[in-house]
């Protein structure tokens, strides 16, 4: 019993956390899904006997799942914050700016709209 709750409780449990926390660190799903299947099969054969492989492989496909779910996440987050960008709506200077002016900042080429905030950078989250 302590086994099976472990296996199908505790396990996939701790592989969907440690796979979002791995994500927003190494930005890949692939990586996190090959690092959690090297994880596990380490466990398997140090732990564990051959038929643990079976829940290894069954874990690395939650991770990579877990991790696709959460740059999902991470992206769409960003994408929002992304709309909101101050450098986009205002001047540094306090002006008020119109429409047009507005239109003027989006159109530039310049990661710099001018106010000495760079629109690109930041903790943005890469695809």
């Amino acid at each position: 019993m302590g086994n099976l709750l472990l296996l199908l409780f505790a396990l996939p449990v701790a592989t969907i956390i440690i796979a979002s926390v791995l994500e927003r660190q190494i930005k890949s799903p692939i990586a996190v899904a090959s690092l959690i299947f090297a994880i596990y099969l380490i466990v398997t054969f140090a732990v564990f006997d051959a038929s643990f492989l079976v829940y290894a492989i069954i874990y690395t496909i939650l991770a990579f799942i877990s991790a696709v779910i959460t740059r999902l996440i991470l992206n769409f987050i960003n994408d929002r914050e992304d709309d909101y960008n101050i450098c986009d709506i205002m001047n540094c200077n306090n002006n008020t700016n119109s429409l047009s002016d507005i239109n003027t900042i989006n159109n530039t080429n310049s990661n710099n709209c001018g106010c000495g905030c760079n629109r690109y950078a930041g903790n943005r989250y890469y695809r």
